[in-house]
């Protein structure tokens, strides 16, 4: 054929055709059956998968939750009003994710990484994945590093190191919270990226929160994830999950982070109200068969990783409430076997004024004493035993039994010890402290003074670590001679 004659019009159709079928692309469209409370079901999307992520024509955005023969149940994370059943839907074709970097420091974001603060959104580097596997054996490492707290009974006697999980756990309006703020506002100048999430809190306690941050300059190193009471349930699930996901950023470049979960209780009863909307069988209290695996996938991400795979760490402080003291109940017994120690608060010691109220007797730190500095090691010992003996003695004392000497030694010194761990909220205390008081209370610097007076006798310390050049790594002597003369006490004198 001629390279000048005319296509035929059959010809031209074949032409037309062909190029049609080389852009030619086919879509999985599904349709909304029905909506509310934070849910919707859909049918026709039959490739659909766990965790896809759902488009819908309106411009909301869901995630599949649950699939049944005929329908998918997806939980909303952005609905828009005009959502309703007959609405189309696509898939997104990739998992969900939350954009990440640096310059999210300093930000309060919600979930899904839009900024909360009324400012511009912050520059997206990357973006980190919500659910991902945890760091295998061969990329950890030991916990060696401390994180100091601030608190003196914490860090002496209940010790945390960089990679650990440590739960906080009590009763409400004992002084959780106030334990993790006091913990984030300890890290200034640390080199430590904290990351705190709010899941489900009323909008009162998230400003008063972000409020206490502010006046005490932590949100310079900090990244707030809230999720409030009135956000869409969906929201509140996927909160501690967008956290972690901002942690494991700074963690994969070799940085130390520190992630609150505020707190996990909230977290469980939403995971339950939504599987119970989405008709998941029931298990124990009502909450599905895989909430411990929902807590466990989330925690087992908080590790210290090796120097082969950058050294970063992430340290995780989970939050959760009990009721009236109870331990033993379904979520506190599964976020116990799952972390590496507990806070415990007791609510007679709060009664007591005993604060913070931590029952060093429920508390336990499975593997911070091996991050401890060996100084501060060497002076809490065997402090943690010792008080425990007296508080079993001053039990005892109350029968009026007529006691030794040597008890009636044991016991004052006990009660003095109990006085010297009492501390203010929004106070945290320089390690350098935590070694000067425990070395003053072994040598005996404070045998002679009252229990009314041990407040008098920390403020002379306080002010003399803000002079001094003294280190943790300087010998026993040092520091002892450093304490005779902050109090006027004489070592020769004292012995």
């Amino acid at each position: 054929m001629s390279p000048n004659k005319p296509k035929s019009p059959l010809e031209k159709q074949a032409d037309w055709l062909s190029r049609y079928q080389l852009g030619l692309r086919v879509t999985e469209q599904g349709t909304v059956v029905s909506v509310g409370d934070g849910i919707t079901w859909i049918k026709g999307l039959s490739s659909a998968a766990i965790e896809d992520i759902m488009i819908f024509a309106d411009g909301s955005r869901g995630m599949v939750f649950d699939l049944n023969r005929d329908l998918i149940g997806a939980i909303l994370l952005y609905e828009t009003e005009a959502l309703t059943a007959g609405t189309t839907v696509r898939h997104a074709r990739h998992p969900l994710s939350i954009p990440v970097g640096d310059d999210f420091i300093g930000r309060i974001i919600d979930p899904l990484g839009a900024p909360l603060d009324g400012q511009a959104p912050p520059a997206v580097i990357g973006r980190g994945s919500l659910e991902q596997g945890s760091p295998p054996i061969i990329a950890r490492d030991f916990v060696h590093k401390p994180l100091y707290t601030g608190l003196k009974i914490i860090d002496t006697l209940i010790p945390i190191g960089k990679g650990q999980r440590q739960l906080i756990i009590g009763d409400e309006g004992l002084g959780r919270t106030s334990i993790a703020i006091d913990t984030v506002i300890n890290q200034k100048a640390k080199d430590v990226i904290c990351i705190y999430v709010m899941i489900g809190q009323k909008r009162s306690a998230v400003v008063s929160t972000i409020e206490t941050l502010r006046a005490h300059d932590a949100l310079e190193y900090t990244v707030c994830v809230v999720a409030e009471a009135s956000a869409l349930p969906g929201l509140q699930y996927i909160a501690p999950f967008a956290g972690c996901a901002q942690a494991e950023y700074w963690m994969a470049q070799g940085r130390d982070t520190l992630i609150i979960y505020d707190d996990l209780s909230t977290h469980a009863r939403t995971y339950r109200e939504l599987s119970l909307l989405l008709r998941r069988p029931p298990g124990r209290e009502a909450y599905p068969g895989d909430i411990f695996f929902v807590h466990s996938r989330l925690l087992e991400r908080s590790t210290c990783l090796n120097a082969e795979n950058g050294g970063g760490s992430m340290t995780a402080l989970p939050i959760v409430e009990t009721k009236q003291g109870e331990i033993a109940a379904y979520i506190p017994t599964n976020l116990i076997s799952i972390t590496d120690g507990q806070i415990y608060l007791d609510k007679d010691l709060f009664t007591s004024g005993f604060r913070p109220a931590i029952d060093i007797a429920r508390s336990v730190s499975r593997i911070g004493g091996k991050a401890q500095h060996s100084s501060i090691r060497d002076q809490a010992g065997q402090m943690k035993l010792d008080y425990l003996q007296f508080l079993e003695l001053e039990a005892f004392t109350r029968f009026g039994q007529r006691l030794e000497a040597t008890m009636e030694a044991r016991i004052k010194r006990g009660r003095l010890l109990r006085e010297i761990l009492k501390q203010d909220r929004l106070t945290p205390l320089s390690c350098h402290f935590q070694l000067a008081w425990l070395t003053a209370f072994n040598d005996g610097f404070f045998n002679t003074v009252e229990p009314k007076e041990i407040a008098g006798y920390l403020a002379k310390i306080e002010q003399g670590i803000a002079s001094t050049t003294l280190t943790l790594d300087s010998s026993h002597e040092q520091w002892q001679q450093a304490i005779s003369d902050w109090f006027n006490i004489g070592v020769k004198q004292l012995s």
